[in-house]
């Protein structure tokens, strides 16, 4: 396998086809990167990004896999890593969030949500930190995830009725810390912990009167968008090159009231 110096960075972005992933997956093509993505049901998101992508000149790859299947993701893993020309980013984008009353939490929904939002990225990077330590980029590899502002730990602005999907994502978080050190000096992992960059199409969080009373305790008055998740992912992924074991909160200051 090729990872001549000469070629064009790689980056493989999870649960790309639609809403912030698919800004991420465009993003990182505008910044010259050949783009592998994966996909769980939205295969017609899916084909159109990659006509987007092509058009930017992008020469990657989309893949349907199901990060709630631990089995599949560890073969898509080694598939990959054995497969891709080259790699230099892995974005963990993809997660499910979904609410979680304490009294009809079910075993099942709690375990859902980990699988897919903590266990498959730990998973992936196992997979493929190999391949990430290869890269000539300066700092080398990059892992870049999807935290939540909502859910970092001690530090957390913690919400009701999501303890599944908080607990998981604190995992998550503890996912960045513990690989940045584990991974060093080859691969760099940091995470990007929004507030709103996109507010949820379907449940009461899209309600209108709900939104506006979220944007009424930030401080720049409006959600983010998923070209500024795009963004901040491109900065640490590409132009961040002594950053590791960092979670940038991008929360318009939220993070402050």
């Amino acid at each position: 396998m090729s990872n001549a110096r000469h070629e064009r960075p790689a980056a493989l972005v999870t649960g790309a086809a639609r809403r912030v992933g698919r800004a991420v997956a465009l993003e990182l093509a505008r910044a010259g990167c050949d783009v592998h993505f994966t996909f769980r049901a939205s295969r017609s998101e899916a084909s159109a990004l990659s006509d987007e992508l092509a058009a930017l000149g992008s020469r990657g790859s989309a893949r349907a896999l199901d990060l709630d299947n631990p089995g599949e993701v560890e073969r898509a893993g080694i598939d990959l890593a054995a497969s891709l020309p080259r790699l230099d980013v892995l974005v963990h984008n993809a997660s499910v969030y979904e609410p979680s009353p304490l009294a009809s939490l079910s075993a099942e929904n709690a375990l859902r949500q980990y699988r897919v939002n903590a266990l498959a990225p730990l998973l992936l990077s196992r997979a493929l930190a190999g391949r990430l330590g290869e890269s000539p980029r300066p700092g080398g590899g990059a892992i870049v995830a999807f935290a939540d502002i909502h859910a970092l730990g001690p530090l957390s602005r913690p919400r009701r009725d999501f303890v599944a999907y908080a607990m998981s994502k604190a995992a998550l978080a503890e996912m960045v810390s513990t690989l940045a050190v584990a991974l060093a000096p080859r691969v760099r992992v940091n995470a990007v912990a929004p507030g709103v960059v996109a507010f949820p199409e379907r449940g009461h969080e899209a309600d209108a009167e709900m939104q506006a009373r979220y944007l009424a305790r930030v401080p720049l008055g409006r959600s983010g968008t998923p070209e500024d998740a795009a963004g901040a992912v491109r900065f640490l992924a590409l132009d961040a090159p002594y950053i590791t074991g960092e979670i940038l909160r991008l929360d318009g200051g939220r993070w402050l009231t």
